[in-house]
């Protein structure tokens, strides 16, 4: 069964940087594509940054420019660097695998963004 554990979040400043760290256990596919989606309160979750296996990036129009998804060499582990943090920003933030055998959801892990 995959799993994935995600850390980073905290309460940050606006104008803040954080670094969040999703990492994938119990799979054997490596083809694979990863993502960072987030939940505001009264919102539905959205996408905030998707990378494949081979590297390709897809971000949501709100974080470009601030936000970059990266992954390790081995592809176990996908980062979400976070700069120039808003309050709009605070969410509750997954991280998501997507494979030919499955999706997968993390628990979450919680951004809050002061003014």
């Amino acid at each position: 069964q995959v799993q994935l554990v995600e850390s980073g979040g905290g309460l940050v400043q606006a104008g803040g940087s954080l670094r969040l760290s999703c990492a994938r256990s119990g799979s054997i596919f490596s083809i694979n594509t990863m993502g960072w989606y987030r939940q505001a309160p009264g919102k539905q979750r959205e996408l905030v940054a998707l990378i494949s296996s081979g590297g390709s990036t897809n971000y949501a129009d709100s974080v470009k420019g601030r936000f970059t998804i990266s992954r390790d060499s081995a592809g176990n582990t996908v980062y979400l660097q976070m700069h120039s943090l808003k309050p709009e920003d605070t969410a509750v933030y997954y991280c998501r695998c997507i494979e030919s055998v499955g999706d997968y959801w993390g628990q979450g892990t919680q951004v809050t963004v002061s003014s």
